[in-house]
Formats: C-alpha cells, structure tokens, sequence
C-alpha cells in the first residue's frame, strides 16, 4: 500500500514539475529501466542512451499517464518500444553486403575457439557454452518470443506487468511465453542431464 502511496505521489510531482521528482524517477527506475534495454539491445552505451531517453520521455509524457496500469508497467513499455526503435534503426543501418552474407546457405557462423582449454574444469566448460547457446537461442528467437521470456523469466515482471509492458491479453502473453520456453528447451537439449545443480 505503502508503494501504491509513493508511486502516485511521484506521479503527482512530476505532473506538477517538481525537479526534485525527475532525480526520484531515475532512482526508482533508472537502474531497471537499462537492465530491460540491456537485454534487448546487448550494448551498453546504447541501453544507457535509451535509459536517459526514457527518464526524459517519462517526463515530458507523465500527462499521459491515467493510471490504469502501475506506473512500472507504462514505463517499461516505454523501454521496450525505445529499444525496438533502436534496434531498428541498427538494421536499416548494416550494410548490404552483412545482409546477404547472412542469407546466403553456404555460410557457416564462425565458431570462437578457446586457445587453451586446460584451466576450465569440464563442467565450467560446459557451462560456459551453455550460456553463449542460451544467448544465441534468445538472440535469434522472434521477437515476439523473445520479449515475454525476457520480461518474465529474466526480467522478473508478473504475467500482469509483462502483458500490460507488451500491450497484449495475459492468455496471449502465456501462449507466447509457453512458445518461446519450448523453443529454448530445444535449443539447450544437448545440456539436458550434463550439469550438476549447485
């Protein structure tokens, strides 16, 4: 109750132009705010630079807010549509030449071959290659998939909060999200029963 109280009261300051609520803004949010951008957009100065657009845009917008949501939510909504505009802006940006390299068959990915293997335990070798699938299994799932993993199992927000941040009913959010978990089961089933839980 106590959270609802100060939510809206930082929203009334804000409506009123109060320039101690801007710096407030950026200390309940900001932190999240660039973790969600991160997520998306894999770079730091760019998650950063999107995170001082949002706390901006927030504030500029803060009439728009009605409250029918939580705050959280808008502003996540927000960061999510900043960092798929961002993430646009990069591909119309790739020259021609990545773009059909991309497309073309023949081309395999390159594989990083560690130097030396020899300090990395078997399993923190496993572990390690583990991750770097996950992220390349998140990194090429559509992003109609990959946004309801991140926000609910990464990113932590309710079915509620991931719903309302994507503008979608909670049913569909589920099916997306269920869609989106199958497909990185699949991507990570060679490590199935390989590492030990600890």
């Amino acid at each position: 109750m106590a959270q609802v109280a100060t939510t809206r009261n930082l929203v009334e300051r804000l409506k009123a132009h109060d320039p101690r609520a801007v710096a407030d803004l950026s200390d309940s949010y900001g932190a999240k705010i660039f973790q969600l951008a991160f997520r998306y957009l894999r770079n730091r100065e760019d998650a950063e630079e999107v995170a001082q657009d949002v706390l901006l845009k927030v504030h500029q917008k803060i009439d728009a807010f009605r409250g029918d949501a939580a705050l959280s939510s808008w502003i996540y909504r927000i960061t999510f549509n900043a960092a798929m505009s961002r993430l646009r802006e990069f591909k119309q940006q790739l020259p021609t030449v990545v773009e059909k390299t991309t497309d073309d068959e023949t081309v395999q990915p390159l594989k990083r071959e560690a130097v030396d293997w020899a300090p990395l335990a078997d399993e923190e070798m496993l572990r390690a290659e583990m991750r770097q699938t996950l992220v390349r299994a998140l990194r090429d799932m559509p992003v109609l998939y990959r946004a309801p993993v991140i926000l609910r199992d990464v990113q932590g927000l309710t079915t509620e909060e991931a719903s309302a941040v994507l503008n979608v009913k909670e049913q569909t959010l589920k099916s997306r999200l269920h869609r989106g978990r199958l497909m990185l089961r699949e991507q990570l089933a060679d490590f199935a029963g390989g590492l030990s839980m600890h």
